[in-house]
């Protein structure tokens, strides 16, 4: 088939949330015709992420495969991504209660350090994380004592500075050292979904359909397909299953059998105002236990993020679930279900909101946060296959013309985007030879947006959420 100009067929990509708008803006940018349906009433408001996950530092049980590919892929997101990041590291810690030992984290960040030093002396645009000769320090016990006593920094200077809230009021006895502190950066959801809304909205190739739901995709034998949402119907030449934990609803739309998982999590809110800017602190444990991890994500006014791996506050009783032989796409109970589409009650909000706070209390004793008259943070995540440890994926494709976006991190989506803009270019015949360029050039309109336009329409983005605006608000900006 000859194909007089590429870039006038018609992609359709189903589902807004962060690998769907990524591939949207990447294909528009390159001028492309995109339709982008999308069933919530804004882009990106789908399951909680609140860092890059830059080196999978948060997870001991991934390979160095996958810590490698998401150091890659997070460098790429923020090079794209330019005001989504918050500038404040993050403390690893390893409790007296978990079998886990400092030497293994260790060991990874090593290797971490070595591999972003050489992909900054490729390019000097990829230090997005800091110097790398800076990118982990290690404290003794000794070094969090003496920290103890010096004053916490209105600005922090340095990882040592950082680390001075913490040692503070951490429970020191509590934990096993030496402790670590990395440049692992924070991540606004509302400044995500801001900067995809607002590039979308200028670029004129791309059209995007929110509170838009797909009841129907019918795959043509020519290779195209007819989308049906309410009383209209849209015909594509490629199309792009973005659907999140619905992603299997599209297979079965297309009659298509594939495996995966779907985790139904939450992250919950509340109130703490303290002295100076905190880092993000994990404190590592056995996942599914009661002991599981707690992770303390500080925002801008004294708003904090709790996860806790255990059922009482993240993770559900019976909230991973897997397709069967007769359907791709694996359902979640109905209260889940009905708490994606609905909403929580206040008491069930205030309940694993105290949870959460309890939870944390277990390494910071004075640790008495007030709850916030807010929604946690929470959705459905899906995992392609079936091992539900795994943290980096990113695309697969059924055939020439349908791809299927299958991020476990946030930071996958860009190489998503990159892969299916590849795939494209072959299915269409399009130039290629211009894909080498830095996501800068391949992105002007995205990398264009100012600071000031994003943090604007991420503040109305948290009003018309019912959220805190402290989520979209900078946190540490003059960093």
């Amino acid at each position: 088939m000859v194909i007089i100009n590429s870039n006038e067929k018609h992609i359709g990509i189903i589902g807004g949330g962060v690998g769907g708008t990524t591939a949207a803006i990447r294909l528009a940018e390159k001028g492309f015709k995109v339709s982008l349906f999308e069933k919530s009433s804004s882009l990106v408001n789908g399951p909680p992420f609140c860092h890059l996950h830059a080196g999978g530092n948060m997870y001991r049980e991934i390979s160095e495969d996958q810590c490698v590919q998401l150091l890659h892929e997070c460098i790429r997101t923020v090079r794209m991504y330019k005001h989504v990041l918050n500038h404040r590291p993050t403390c690893i810690a390893i409790p007296k209660r978990d079998p886990g030992e400092p030497s293994t984290i260790l060991k990874r960040l090593e290797m971490l350090q070595t591999l972003y030093n050489k992909l900054v002396n490729v390019d000097q645009e990829n230090m997005v994380l800091g110097d790398p000769s800076d990118y982990f320090k290690v404290f003794s016990k000794h070094d969090c004592e003496t920290l103890r006593n010096e004053e916490i920094p209105l600005e922090p200077a340095n990882l040592s500075d950082w680390l001075i809230p913490v040692v503070k009021n951490v429970d020191l006895e509590a934990l096993k050292f030496p402790l670590v502190m990395v440049n692992e950066l924070g991540w606004s959801i509302p400044r995500q979904a801001a900067s995809a809304t607002l590039a979308l909205s200028r670029l004129q190739s791309a059209r995007v359909f929110v509170s838009t739901t797909v009841d129907d995709v019918i795959a043509h034998e020519d290779g195209t397909y007819t989308i049906s949402h309410g009383d209209e119907e849209t015909h594509v030449d490629y199309l792009i299953n973005a659907c999140g934990y619905k992603t299997g609803s599209i297979d079965d739309f297309c009659k298509i059998k594939t495996e995966r998982l779907v985790e139904f999590k939450a992250a919950y809110l509340c109130q703490w105002d303290q002295p100076g800017l905190w880092p993000e602190i994990v404190f590592h444990g056995p996942r599914g236990t009661p002991i599981g991890m707690a992770q303390y994500t500080p925002y801008a006014d004294g708003l904090i993020q709790i996860h806790g791996m255990t059922e009482k506050v993240t993770l559900f009783k019976n909230g991973l679930v897997k397709s069967t032989e007769n359907s791709s796409q694996p359902k979640l109970e109905d209260k889940l279900e009905k708490r994606i589409n609905s909403g929580w009650s206040k008491a069930d909000v205030h309940s694993r909101t105290q949870k959460s706070i309890e939870h944390m209390q277990t390494f910071i004793p004075n640790f008495d946060a007030t709850p916030v008259d807010s929604q946690p943070l929470f959705g459905a995540q899906q995992i392609p296959g079936k091992n539900a440890t795994l943290r980096a994926a990113s695309v697969s494709f059924e055939n020439s013309t349908y791809a299927r976006i299958e991020i476990v991190k946030a930071s996958s989506a860009i190489s998503a985007a990159d892969a299916i803009v590849d795939h494209v270019n072959e299915a269409f015949a399009a130039k290629t030879e211009q894909e080498c360029r830095p996501i800068e050039e391949l992105c002007p309109v995205t990398g264009g947006l100012s600071e000031n336009e994003i943090l604007e329409k991420a503040l109305d983005i948290c009003e018309i959420r019912s959220l805190p605006a402290s989520l979209a608000k900078f946190y540490n900006s003059q960093s």
